[in-house]
């Protein structure tokens, strides 16, 4: 299988490379989801957890086309009952840009009061329907002295895929790649 793409093709490869995580498997994983597409805007996140005594890596690829947002993550497993050997795992989800619902974006800026600096911090949720959070608390009326049941009150939440990264971890340049992403899927999502 071709792992060739787009239009920002040769950066997401090069981005894909520097991670160094198996770099083969993971575009080979993002060409398939991207089908031939161009690619208008990436997000490369690499990820380590720490699972006991053992570190395994995660890799997310969210790909932006002219007509879908692809995520692609990639995890890497020991080794199991059924796949006695270390392996990896790559899944990916392709979503029209007609069916994103939302883009919420959080940026944290130090010293607020020079003005609007560099972001320290940035969180990008994606929404489309496809995963709800539920947030219920019990509801209440103004009178303090009241013991009846008022039920409950809460708020539906789409959260289908959120990325946060901070200049302290993932350095600042990351920051502002991902923010130029959630830039980018609103311009394209607005118009879908």
């Amino acid at each position: 299988m071709s792992t060739t793409f787009g239009d920002r093709a040769l950066e997401l490869r090069k981005a894909i490379d520097r991670t160094g995580y198996y770099p083969e498997v993971v575009a080979d994983g993002v060409a398939a989801a991207v089908a031939g597409e161009q690619v208008v805007a990436f997000f490369v996140h690499h990820e380590p957890t720490f699972d006991h005594d053992e570190v395994r890596r995660h890799l997310s690829v969210v790909v932006l086309t002219p007509t879908r947002l692809i995520l692609t993550h990639t995890d890497e497993h020991p080794g199991d009952d059924l796949l006695p050997e270390p392996y990896t795992s790559t899944s990916t989800e392709a979503i029209r840009l007609s069916a994103v619902k939302s883009v919420v974006v959080t940026r944290m800026v130090t010293n607020p009061s020079s003005g609007p600096g560099a972001s320290a911090e940035a969180v990008v949720t994606i929404g489309w329907g496809g995963v709800s959070r539920v947030d219920l608390e019990p509801a209440g009326c103004a009178d303090p002295q009241c013991e009846a049941d008022h039920g409950y009150t809460g708020t539906l939440s789409a959260d289908d895929f959120s990325l946060r990264v901070s200049a302290a971890a993932d350095g600042a340049e990351a920051v502002t790649s991902l923010l130029a992403f959630a830039q980018s899927l609103s311009a394209l999502s607005h118009t879908a």
